[in-house]
């Protein structure tokens, strides 16, 4: 984080999306932020909050991917949730506490692999000795006969050494064995149709008690089983307790929660009464944002300094309409510009992940070469453009679905055209969207 300023945060962004510079700009602030605040006295420290916001924008322009790449950049928990999943407490569905213990299940996920890595080699060690166990398990007369330096300790050392040979090689991948593994019981009847995110901690806790791991063998090729014993020598190797003390502090200090469709909680100015869609899930999200404690199944969870990242597209209402309580915290505001046809341009060529890349590296698996002209270029962001002003602006994702089309005949008839090399222009372009494009009403279903 150190090395992270926000300008290289910035430039880290802009690999992946095109615009919206004042969206980047304030989530590089608020990361760095995060940094600033770890240098600060203890007593001065705790003081100091996130930097919540609120991206407001179109759909498909970007703000979801921000905070995407911003938590891939430094490594952070990140859960992205819809708000028109949660309803008010003592309502049936998710509430909002549930996003926490999300977070926190896959920050466990984070550092869980994370050890693994710490421990690999000596797991990969471990595995590949049970392994040639049970390619050779030993005998009773070995146990007998075999003292170290005799002739049966010599023989069965050479064995060893030979199959070890082997499995590094991966000639044994094929050769079928009997692993023991573990599965979870299956709930059955009532609490089949309840998800674990629904049920109480402690029932959580109960269930697991209840039904236990069963284990049980199973015949798999040796490639397969290899898996399944690192991933049960890593779990021996890997200390749990540290993975949770890790997880649960790296959740609190750096933990990032990208809450979609705030607007669709904005009540309507004509709503009369409470509403438990909408002012109950806003009532709700106060403690969680502002900061509370959280129970989790792997211990409290303050979410003082959880960085609350908000968006909508506010078509219909505007940040105002929120609970003022709410938009208190969430005081950073920033608007993401729709997308013009040169921003289509942009992203159809600059990004790393450009969906022009993505064509041509699929089809090249298949031995299918295409290359997009300039002109190519400019007549698939002419097509998306004017679609997107013509019927519901989807910002961005219409290029995909102006993409699939162009490339349909294509890719279907791939595997017959392995070894060609084909060039595809505005010409062709036109002529596969042409039909399309000029009737309105096609175009609304099909693009």
């Amino acid at each position: 984080m150190k090395d992270l300023t926000p300008k290289e945060i910035v430039k880290k962004l802009d690999e992946y999306i095109v615009g919206q510079d004042a969206a980047k700009r304030a989530a590089a602030v608020a990361i760095r932020n995060r940094w600033r605040r770890r240098q600060l006295p203890d007593d001065l420290r705790n003081e100091v909050g996130p930097s919540n916001m609120i991206l407001m924008g179109p759909t498909g322009v970007g703000k979801t991917e921000i905070a995407r790449r911003l938590a891939n950049l430094v490594n952070a928990p990140f859960v992205k949730v819809e708000a028109t999943k949660y309803t008010e407490v003592g309502y049936h569905g998710r509430d909002v506490e549930s996003m926490i213990r999300d977070l926190v299940e896959l920050a466990i996920h984070m550092v869980r692999d994370e050890q693994a890595e710490v421990v690999r080699e000596e797991a990969e060690r471990l595995t590949e000795e049970q392994l040639i166990d049970t390619l050779m398990p030993p005998t009773a007369y070995d146990q007998v006969e075999s003292a170290p330096g005799s002739d049966v300790a010599d023989r069965r050392h050479r064995s060893r050494e030979k199959f070890r040979a082997q499995l590094r090689a991966g000639d044994l991948d094929d050769r079928i064995v009997e692993v023991r593994s573990e599965s979870k019981s299956t709930p059955i009847g009532m609490m089949a149709t309840i998800g674990t995110d629904q049920m109480d901690q402690d029932l959580q806790g109960l269930m697991e008690r209840i039904m236990p791991s069963q284990p049980k063998n199973r015949s798999v090729p040796i490639s397969e089983a290899r898996k399944i014993i690192y991933e049960q020598e890593c779990d021996k190797l890997i200390d749990r307790d540290k993975v949770t003390d890790i997880a649960l502090k790296r959740t609190e200090q750096s933990g990032i929660v990208f809450l979609d469709e705030l607007d669709k909680l904005a009540a309507p100015s004509q709503t009369h009464g409470p509403d438990i869609s909408r002012q109950g899930v806003q009532r709700d999200l106060l403690p969680i944002v502002e900061g509370c404690t959280v129970g989790t199944r792997y211990g409290p969870v303050k979410t003082d300094h959880i960085l609350f990242i908000a968006a909508g597209a506010f078509h219909s209402c505007k940040p105002s309409d929120l609970m003022p309580e709410l938009q208190g915290r969430l005081p950073n505001r920033v608007e993401l510009d729709s997308l013009t046809r040169d921003d289509f341009i942009r992203i159809l060529t600059e990004p790393q992940n450009a969906l022009t890349k993505q064509q041509t590296a699929l089809l090249a698996t298949e031995g299918v070469f295409i290359e997009f002209s300039e002109d190519a270029i400019v007549a698939m962001a002419d097509t998306a453009y004017q679609v997107n002003q013509s019927t519901d602006n989807i910002g961005a994702r219409r290029l995909m679905t102006v993409m699939e089309k162009l490339v349909e005949d294509i890719s279907f008839n791939a595997p017959d055209r392995k070894g060609e090399s084909i060039k595809i222009d505005a010409a062709y372009v036109n002529e596969r969207l042409k039909d399309i494009c000029e009737d309105s009403n096609l175009s609304r279903y099909i693009l």
